[in-house]
């Protein structure tokens, strides 16, 4: 005969292990989005980025502005991969590689892809909005020839996380309060 705190007990267990009521898979999360875009980057050959991703410790001093506490507080909201560094042969064919393994693991396009002129010489800014499970997706390459660089994103957040957030602590978070 179990005894009450022995089937909760259990109930416990078979919950942590990842066997919920309904059988699904465990939700998808940080990990899970922060690997399927490093193996999406990795997979199209684009360069390994020195730059810490979205969510990772940079080993900065703790925050001191208002707008460094809130970017801290969506970094936890956060995962990617970025790289800003000299010219990749064949960068926008890589990046569009990457978009399609991300098609792969279930990411859909929201929206239509743009191409936005950035300056005379240089290519235009390419940027895709993608959806999953509760995670929006920010893709963008930008080559700027006069600099001989290219900036390569993919930045997911996840939605709910980032409704916590107030009007102004988005602003913040772009810019556009950062004199105030």
């Amino acid at each position: 005969m179990r005894t009450r705190n022995g089937a909760t007990l259990l109930a416990a267990a078979l919950l942590a292990a990842g066997c919920g009521s309904r059988g699904d898979a465990p939700a998808f999360g940080r990990e899970a989005a922060r690997a399927e875009i490093r193996t999406a980057v990795v997979g199209a050959g684009l360069p390994e980025s020195e730059l810490p991703g979205p969510g990772e410790a940079t080993g900065t001093a703790a925050p001191g502005t208002e707008r460094e506490r809130v970017a801290v507080r969506a970094a936890g909201c956060s995962a990617g991969w970025q790289y800003v560094g000299p010219a990749v042969d064949g960068s926008l064919g890589k990046y569009d590689e990457a978009l399609t393994a991300l098609a792969g693991k279930g990411w859909t396009e929201s929206g239509e892809r743009k191409a936005l002129p950035v300056g005379e010489g240089d290519g235009p800014l390419t940027q895709v909005v993608l959806k999953k499970d509760g995670w929006t997706l920010y893709a963008r390459h930008m080559p700027s020839r006069t600099l001989g660089a290219d900036t390569v994103s993919f930045n997911a957040t996840e939605d709910a996380c980032m409704e916590q957030f107030t009007e102004r602590e988005i602003d913040l978070l772009s810019g556009e309060e950062a004199g105030h």
